[in-house]
């Protein structure tokens, strides 16, 4: 740290980034610290544009720097992803990234192949890619089919763990299985049927024979509904509910069933296995029909008593006392009702909390849930 008159130097350039160039008079900005400052700029001063803070497409490539802030920067878009990049941490560079897209609709970052190879991939950059996706091309589809795959397998190898273990976790006593490993290994049992063989003298037991524990029954009737509310505020949910339905169906003693609706109805049952596939069939935003999406539960329903229903929605629906008719119904069928306002590792939401009450009191479990919270509820119901 350079020190001269006992002047901090190298905070005071840390906030003369942080007050932009309209600080240039007071505060001199170091050379080597030039490159923070026309990325940083490049971004944040399209806040003083004329036009609100938001640049058109020809600002945004350098053809008219005069008009996104004081345009001293002659930067474009594809050349300042890539500083960005190596000037900033990865955490850092991916909420600048997130902001140039959501704040500051950047949308060439997502329609440029060269632009998006050099984006990092995170759930936010997956965000964007399934909102954006209609304006992009063959090629840059693909590659941009290739991030979600990327960001999508990250997040399912977590929730994978995590729901594998809740389920296979389970096992049921007194019973016996050709999975003879360690962890499902009935000590209690073993010992029990081995007493006979207690040698007094050296006090051991020889052990002819072991007891191992059954994990959850390879073939469990029991079919999950899922039906998904793909209106714009439940884009987290939406990925989420995809990744779980795909890991649930791997599991052999689960039925999954996959609906997405907005006013319409999607089945998407047969894609199940591959959530990146359910992911660009999504359309987002549009209206809700919760009632319809019920009533095409209820269609489906096979066995009512071994079936859970999910209704992953923010619950605004025109129509509220169909709606609640609808799922008294299914609950009076005794198949369970699940209500998820939100499902994600966040688990905030913002939805319909008079319609969330009335949905509990009618009998259905209404909670906004991470994943593995609701695999736990799920394996209490099936066990």
């Amino acid at each position: 740290m350079k020190e001269k008159n006992n002047i901090d130097y190298k905070n005071l350039n840390r906030w003369r980034l942080i007050l932009g160039s309209f600080a240039d008079d007071n505060i001199e900005l170091e050379r080597e610290y030039s490159e923070i400052d026309d990325a940083l700029s490049f971004l944040y001063d399209r806040e003083y544009s004329e036009e609100s803070g938001y640049a058109d497409f020809e600002s945004l490539n350098g053809q008219n720097k005069d008009r996104g802030g004081r345009g001293k920067s002659n930067l474009t878009v594809p050349t300042w992803v890539s500083k960005v990049k190596k000037l900033f941490p990865k955490k850092t560079a991916e909420i600048m990234q997130n902001q140039a897209l959501e704040k500051y609709n950047m949308t060439e970052m997502l329609t440029n192949e060269d632009i998006l190879k050099e984006m990092e991939p995170n759930m936010g950059l997956l965000k964007n890619i399934l909102a954006f996706k209609d304006m992009m091309d063959g090629n840059v589809k693909r590659l941009a089919y290739d991030i979600v795959r990327k960001v999508v397998e990250d997040i399912k190898k977590k929730m994978e763990s995590d729901i594998k273990k809740v389920f296979y976790g389970k096992k049921l006593p007194n019973s016996t299985t050709q999975n003879k490993i360690f962890k499902n290994l009935d000590i209690k049992k073993t010992i029990r049927n081995n007493l006979k063989n207690y040698n007094t003298e050296n006090k051991t037991i020889f052990v002819d024979k072991l007891y191992f524990n059954q994990n959850i029954k390879k073939y469990n009737p029991w079919h999950i509904i899922i039906l998904i509310d793909e209106s714009g505020s439940m884009i987290d949910s939406v990925i989420y509910s995809s990744i779980m339905a795909s890991i649930f169906s791997n599991l052999p003693f689960l039925s999954i069933k996959l609906v997405i609706f907005d006013t319409s109805i999607v089945d998407l049952t047969d894609y199940v296995k591959d959530p990146i596939d359910i992911l660009f069939k999504v359309q987002l935003g549009g209206g809700t029909d919760i009632v319809m999406a019920l009533e095409y539960a209820k269609k489906i329903t096979t066995v009512p008593d071994k079936t859970i229903v999910l209704l992953i929605s923010d619950l605004y629906d025109g129509s509220y006392k169909s709606m609640y008719k609808s799922a008294k119904d299914i609950i009076e069928s005794r198949t369970k009702l699940f209500v998820l306002p939100a499902l994600d590792y966040s688990a905030s939401a913002s939805y319909d909390k008079e319609a969330a009450k009335h949905f509990a009191k009618i009998g259905a479990k209404v909670a906004a849930i991470t994943p593995d919270e609701l695999s736990k509820w799920i394996s209490s119901v099936i066990s």
